[in-house]
């Protein structure tokens, strides 16, 4: 019995005019000074920078240094992984769904716990109305496929899954969690990140929970419905709550006046 690692690679690398991205990604330690190793999205290729400032003061110590660069608005790191479908054992490679679909990208903590189930079936219960709008679903957990495989097997009385629409998808060496940036690393386990990604691979929305806070199905469909209108609509914007129907706005001094006369 053997499960394959894991391979993570940002979708960027697959363009046939890739753009390194760099970024900052702190690491850190209760018990020892915070360092800083800069990335090259595409090169991943780390080195310490040497600009850093700390402060001591009596015998606590002030560090400041630069935040990460958002996943929102870069490629998502691209990944081939092991996960359970339809009770069988499958591959799941995110940029496959590049130039086809969108994705909406969750993890969450662990199989058989508490909050987790309500959000797994809520996304399949509901799996249609993604579909309808040409949206994939994948979860993702730091879970071997064989407990994804257990869980489902489970029925929703006894806490269990049942059959699910969409895969989930294991993360046993925990990579695809680090890449998104929701990994907790003294838990080894992942916070409920949420992403939106588009056609083109790109994340266009996020959003972490922690780990006792469920998410939700309606809000996901919202934002992404809001997401698909101004990529189809590029004039235009969506305001606060805006849901299919209606009225958006012109991202113009003048011609949001329009907008904002009539609420």
């Amino acid at each position: 019995m053997s499960c394959s690692a894991t391979s993570i690679v940002p979708l960027s690398s697959l363009s046939s005019n890739p753009r390194a991205r760099a970024y900052i990604s702190p690491k850190s330690s209760l018990s020892k000074p915070l360092s800083q190793t800069l990335y090259c999205r595409g090169l991943r290729t780390p080195f310490q920078p040497s600009i850093s400032a700390r402060r001591s003061h009596s015998r606590s110590s002030f560090v400041v240094r630069a935040g990460e660069l958002p996943l929102v608005g870069n490629p998502a790191p691209d990944f081939e992984a092991e996960a359970v479908f339809d009770q069988e054992f499958i591959k799941v490679k995110l940029s496959e769904y590049i130039g086809k679909k969108y994705v909406i990208l969750f993890f969450y903590p662990l199989d058989f716990t508490f909050v987790c189930p309500t959000e797994i079936t809520a996304f399949s219960d509901r799996y249609a109305e993604f579909e309808k709008i040409n949206t994939e679903i994948l979860g993702v957990s730091v879970d071997s496929v064989f407990s994804h495989l257990a869980w489902v097997q489970t029925d929703r009385k006894s806490g269990g899954l049942g059959d699910l629409k969409y895969p989930l998808i294991s993360d046993v060496t925990k990579s695809i969690s680090k890449s998104y940036d929701v990994l907790i690393p003294d838990q080894g386990i992942a916070l409920r990140g949420l992403f939106i990604i588009d056609k083109e691979g790109i994340i266009q929305h996020s959003t972490i929970n922690n780990l006792a806070i469920g998410r939700s199905v309606d809000e996901t469909m919202r934002t992404l419905q809001a997401l698909q209108f101004v990529q189809e609509n590029p004039d235009e914007v969506c305001p606060a709550g805006w849901k299919p129907g209606e009225k958006s706005m012109k991202p113009d001094p003048k011609l949001s006046k329009e907008y904002f006369s009539a609420i």
